[in-house]
């Protein structure tokens, strides 16, 4: 299905984003925060809610909280208290969660994304909260029954709420590609929605243009990925639409998507909210975070993407595409810099990362903090290729070799024979036997055909085996046909 006509309907999109903090242990006990241990291998007493057992908040997760916080321009609170959600379900031992109801940590921030046109935008934050997480259920099919897994409860979690501002599927997917790069700069998480560190739900709904108030919501789940978000909205949207030309009413609900079928479907019906009975939690105190608290972590904030991108533009004179590309990978936007001090040509540089180099770790599927390739090596490699030593073919070569061995740029030409043939003796007799051969070509070259000494120039390559300078041959074959 797709999206509401402009022209007559408005859509209304608000998120929320759950990401698992990236703590050596749990939020309020001590066993390990880790993925793919074997079933309730890392609980405790504490996590599992077991009568006596007193939960302890991680000064950790505190403090990585308030990087979020700060990093999505968020007011800290200075007075942090927890709340027991009530309700029953498997996979929550305890029949409450411990989260943050009237009090979170962070409120009223906000992260800038960038429209399909071009335009900037604010998406409001309404708040940002620590809490725990729940275990994970398993359905058995073949047995008849589901399983319960516990490892997972008590892992850290922060919820990022944003206002109902987004209003296509389009801005929901850039806003989440935009959250989760500046959260991966923070360090706080490792973002992989495969392994459940970033979970998304969206509430949609359309109004006619012009309307205020908001339309009656659907919300949706089970979107395992950023572009599943993007279709699963999408897809939501025109049923919404469908529904209203039709003259039917939306019932709120919450629904699932089924990428398979590329539909939603119902979940549960959500007519009122839920009444979780929220109260203080009494087995933990409220906190107070200073001054101090707040601005010692502020002082360890990283320079975050758009920071980033703006100061590559301004500083090396990036387009606006090339420096978007760069901020994608703190580790390739550093090699890049450290480049830009050995090599003046920033240009080639960056055509370089994201074309040859981007390519051998999408082949590889590794990522670049991984290769060991140094600026050093690369720099040498762009200034072999400028100088002429080594072809662009040749020098997309030694590349691969630098990341196998780790050699120098030097030792592989040496080694592997890549030098370009410059000379301009060699380079008359190459050209010599290409136009005795040729001499069909040659003729059209003579009756003013400058397309086809490019043909001549790649039957010089093909000859010399990619090793002939194919400037200096097309300057050969023109002086040539001249005479």
């Amino acid at each position: 299905m797709s999206q509401a006509p402009k022209q007559k309907y408005e859509t209304v999109i608000g998120l929320e984003v759950h990401l698992q903090l990236d703590t050596a242990t749990k939020i309020f006990c001590g066993c390990a925060n880790k993925f793919g241990e074997a079933p309730n291998t890392l609980t405790c007493p504490v996590c599992l809610g077991l009568p006596g057992s007193l939960p302890v908040v991680n000064e950790k997760a505190l403090e990585y909280a308030i990087k979020v916080g700060l990093a999505l321009n968020c007011t800290i609170n200075p007075f942090v208290k927890f709340d027991r959600k009530n309700y029953f379900y498997p996979d929550c031992p305890k029949a409450y969660q411990i989260s943050q109801y009237d009090f979170p940590i962070c409120r009223q921030g906000y992260l800038m994304i960038e429209t399909a046109e071009g335009e900037p935008k604010k998406v409001r934050i309404n708040r940002a909260h620590l809490e725990e997480d729940a275990g994970k259920l398993i359905h058995d099919d073949a047995h008849n029954c589901s399983l319960v897994d516990y490892n997972r409860t008590g892992t850290p979690l922060m919820e990022i709420v944003t206002e109902p501002d987004l209003r296509s599927a389009d801005e929901a997917y850039r806003y989440l590609q935009d959250l989760k790069l500046t959260l991966s700069y923070l360090g706080v998480s490792d973002c992989d929605m495969e392994k459940g560190s970033l979970r998304c739900d969206a509430n949609i709904s359309i109004r006619p243009m012009g309307e205020q108030k908001l339309g009656t919501k659907t919300e949706l789940k089970n979107m395992n990925s950023f572009k599943a978000v993007k279709a699963g909205l999408e897809h939501e949207i025109g049923r919404h639409f469908a529904m209203l030309e039709s003259g039917q009413s939306i019932v709120q609900e919450t629904r699932l998507w089924d990428e398979a079928r590329g539909r939603t479907f119902t979940m549960r019906s959500k007519e009122e909210a839920h009444d979780y009975r929220y109260f203080p939690e009494p087995d933990l105190v409220p906190l107070m975070l200073d001054n101090i608290t707040v601005e010692k972590v502020k002082a360890s904030l990283p320079e975050l993407p758009m920071q980033k991108r703006e100061r590559l533009m301004q500083r090396y004179q990036l387009a606006a595409y090339d420096a978007n590309i760069l901020v994608q990978d703190p580790v390739l936007a550093a090699l890049f810099e450290q480049c830009a001090a050995r090599y003046a040509d920033t240009k080639k540089i960056c055509n370089w990362i994201n074309g040859p180099l981007m390519k051998e770790l999408n082949e590889r599927k590794t990522p670049a903090a991984t290769i060991g390739l140094t600026a050093e090596n690369l720099a040498d490699l762009i200034k072999r290729v400028d100088e002429g030593v080594l072809s662009n073919l040749a020098g997309k070569d030694v590349l691969t070799f630098m990341i196998d061995t780790g050699q120098s740029v030097d030792t592989i030409i040496k080694e592997k024979g890549l030098a370009q043939v410059s000379d301009d003796s060699a380079l008359e007799k190459i050209v010599a036997e290409i136009l005795q051969e040729h001499q069909d070509i040659a003729d059209q070259i003579r009756a003013g055909k400058e397309s086809a000494v490019g043909f001549l120039v790649g039957q010089a390559m093909r000859k010399t085996q990619g090793k002939a300078n194919p400037k200096k041959i097309g300057e050969i074959i023109k002086k040539t046909l001249s005479q």
